[in-house]
């Protein structure tokens, strides 16, 4: 029984953990909804907190840890984010997140048509599907059909994602 407190540690810790990560999809869920709201993303100059360099995969950040961010997908979208490229994250004193891209990869651009299936939305490219993210399908308006711009990581490894450049 004596490694009962060290195991109720590692719980909380988790708990608390897992909060963080909720806390972070409920904002940026609200920031999907209603729109950029100054006091969630604020310039991570202004905020002291703690800060966090990954590796982004098409959809969240990768943390040192092997820890998943979550990257709101409009911030990811309007900054055409792409795998591999590194991002800091600063989390507040408040406990809001503050993303910024530091490292993009080297990117080509590739020219391809918007599909839709198993439940999400993909650019096929001469055969190869590239998955993209909801929020740009919608901020472009695009359709099913519609030839999209998209950048890929430059180093043709396998990359899964793909961000939309813009529709044609």
């Amino acid at each position: 029984m004596s490694d009962l407190p060290e195991k109720q540690v590692k719980r909380l810790k988790s708990l608390i953990q897992e909060a963080e990560t909720n806390l972070a999809a409920a904002k940026e869920l609200l920031i999907s909804l209603v729109g950029e709201d100054p006091a969630i993303t604020r310039n991570v100059e202004e905020v002291a907190g703690k800060v966090i360099e990954g590796v982004f995969d098409g959809q969240n950040m990768i943390g040192p840890d092997g820890k998943t961010y979550p990257v709101p997908a409009n911030y990811a979208s309007k900054s055409k984010l792409i795998e591999g490229d590194i991002l800091k994250l600063t989390i507040a004193d408040d406990g809001g997140f503050i993303y910024k891209q530091i490292g993009p990869v080297a990117r080509k651009q590739l020219i391809g048509t918007l599909v839709q299936h198993d439940g999400g939305y993909f650019v096929e490219v001469s055969g190869r599907e590239y998955r993209v993210l909801l929020a740009s399908v919608t901020y472009f308006r695009a359709k099913v059909g519609d030839q999209i711009s998209v950048v890929v990581p430059e180093d043709n490894r396998e990359a899964e994602w793909a961000a939309i450049e813009a529709p044609l």
